[in-house]
């Protein structure tokens, strides 16, 4: 996010650091790259994502933990991750033996007879929002499911709690996720970019988790195009 402007983390009285402010340029960049990161991660078997989310939980979680902690009582204190690894390693192992539980239906129609099949397929792009409590775990519950069913994420961040997110993007890139998979983004003014990503044609799926009211809000303010 090099023409990103910076936001400050902060505890009660003093900064911790600045982290970039993404922009419209910026999202629209993440969009692009999980776009082109799509075809790639949902044309994979569904054993070989469920073994890059397996891995993720193995060294995200289980050889990157310590360093994990480290960051977190450095960063961000109580906000980080120490106490919560486990709980949040277990969500993205769990989704990721969903990925090999990706079974369809046959049925019949009861009136005309006729045979139903359904199938279940990657979306495309997902849009995620976190809110700044538990940021590991709000983010991983999202991630997890997507990455399974073979989706690539942008995911923002709440702005006063960046850190967890941007510490474990290294540690997901190490795990084997693919480059453009995993889009994190954290902003000041997201309502300047986040209805565009919303009617973006590319962008198939959105989960966000806070005050209904305020996403609402963001969801209706223009501009809606890039």
């Amino acid at each position: 996010m090099t023409r990103a402007s910076t936001s400050s983390t902060r505890r009660p009285k003093n900064v911790i650091t600045s982290v970039a402010s993404a922009g419209v340029a910026d999202a629209k960049s993440a969009v692009d790259a999980a776009q082109d990161a799509f075809g790639g991660w949902a044309g994979r078997k569904p054993r070989e994502r469920r073994r890059g989310s397996g891995k993720a939980y193995e060294s995200s979680w289980v050889s990157g933990a310590p360093r994990q902690a480290d960051h977190a009582r450095e960063r961000q204190g109580a906000l980080g991750l120490p106490r919560r690894s486990r709980l949040c390693g277990g969500v993205l192992s769990l989704y990721a033996e969903e990925a090999v539980r990706n079974i369809g239906e046959v049925s019949r129609a009861p009136s005309s007879g006729a045979r139903i099949f359904v199938q279940h397929r990657p979306a495309g792009v997902a849009v995620l929002v976190t809110p700044w409590n538990f940021p590991a775990a709000m983010a991983t519950r999202k991630i997890g499911p997507a990455l399974a069913a073979g989706c690539p994420v942008v995911l923002k961040p709440a702005s006063e709690t960046p850190l967890t997110m941007l510490a474990l993007m290294p540690l997901l890139e190490e795990a084997g996720v693919p480059a453009g998979v995993v889009n994190v983004i954290p902003s000041r003014r997201p309502a300047r970019w986040y209805p565009r990503c919303l009617h973006d044609p590319r962008v198939r799926v959105c989960r966000l988790r806070g005050r209904p009211k305020s996403a609402a809000s963001s969801c209706t303010r223009l501009p809606t195009t890039w």
